[in-house]
């Protein structure tokens, strides 16, 4: 009982303090000057039991507006109504956001010589006309950081795509990140026809299913990894942050598993089983020409006595083909 008393104790003098902090700082006597009411004297900041920062969207608003040559998001959306939609970007409470600056002007520039000239389209910028660097020099000015770090320079900057080449700022027709398409492999598959056509194979692919997308692996904003990779430096790096199981380290090694998965597999999809490249046992066979076992298991005088040419393959004793940490696993059937 002595415990509990002094823990609500503690909690009635954090309270109090920091309702005498907010006292303090807002200052005032009266009514409308009381701590109770911000220096506007319509927003409290103390309600019931809660202390409460508020933003104060229009106050920025009003600041954006009042610099010389801006006009204010209000009197661009009396002409631009099919416009208001903004998604994140239209939340003036979030201080990073273009609503919380300038608005619609923190994009499209100064907007006063637009509205005398009564809506003259080349007195205002707009990023369907521009060049596609223009355009990402316009987004980068906020998107400069985390995903978007190393977008100047990556694959897709270097072939004059921009942000506006997936995103929409006004219309777009996905769940989240504003994409154009209605998912992020449609919209990579607007390009990477190849690619996609290579899931509807009959490996098993998780990206099928929804399980995986394209940025699951890769960072289409761009990446210092190779083939811009999301995790790691190397295609092996990428894989076994998932296939943990295959990454090693193994007493023997298998070589091309050591260089690249991608020599075997093809991470799209095939249509073999395990999303294999080739078919056993031909897939070996184009390394393992010369070995212990005849040269081709296929050739003229194999085929009437191989027992591993139909429904075989090489893993049916090489079983631990990634790799083994048996003392005598050098063949990788241990």
């Amino acid at each position: 009982m002595i415990r509990r008393a002094f823990y609500f104790a503690t909690a009635a003098l954090t309270y109090a303090l920091a309702v005498t902090v907010a006292v303090a700082s807002a200052g005032g006597s009266g009514p409308e000057g009381s701590p109770l009411h911000d220096a506007r004297g319509d927003t409290p900041i103390v309600a019931g039991a809660d202390l409460q920062i508020r933003p104060r969207p229009r106050a920025a608003a009003a600041q954006g507006a009042a610099q010389a040559g801006y006009v204010g998001a209000d009197t661009c959306l009396a002409c631009h109504e099919d416009k208001k939609n903004l998604g994140e970007h239209g939340r003036a409470a979030s201080p990073r956001t273009p609503m919380a600056g300038q608005g619609c002007e923190s994009c499209h520039g100064p907007g006063q010589a637009h509205v005398d000239a009564g809506g003259d389209t080349a007195l205002i910028r707009n990023p369907a006309t521009l060049a596609p660097s223009d355009v990402s020099a316009i987004c980068t000015t906020c998107h400069n950081r985390g995903e978007q770090e190393f977008w100047q320079g990556s694959q897709h900057d270097r072939r004059s795509l921009t942000c506006t080449t997936c995103h929409s700022m006004h219309s777009w027709n996905s769940l989240e990140r504003q994409l154009k398409a209605s998912s992020v492999l449609q919209t990579c598959g607007t390009c990477h026809r190849d690619k996609v056509a290579k899931l509807d194979r009959s490996s098993h692919m998780p990206v099928r299913e929804g399980k995986l997308e394209c940025s699951t692996c890769h960072n289409p904003h761009g990446s210092q990894n190779v083939r811009l990779l999301r995790v790691g430096n190397t295609v092996n790096e990428a894989c076994t942050n998932c296939h943990a199981e295959k990454r090693g380290p193994f007493l023997w090694e298998h070589a091309p598993v050591r260089e690249n998965c991608a020599t075997c597999h093809d991470p799209h999809g095939t249509a073999n089983e395990r999303s294999l490249v080739a078919k056993l046992p031909f897939l070996c066979q184009r390394c393992h020409s010369h070995t212990r076992h005849p040269s081709s298991i296929y050739d003229n005088t194999q085929l009437l006595t191989s027992t591993r040419l139909y429904n075989r393959g090489c893993v049916n004793c090489h079983s631990n083909i990634h790799g083994s940490n048996h003392p005598s696993g050098h063949t990788f059937t241990r």
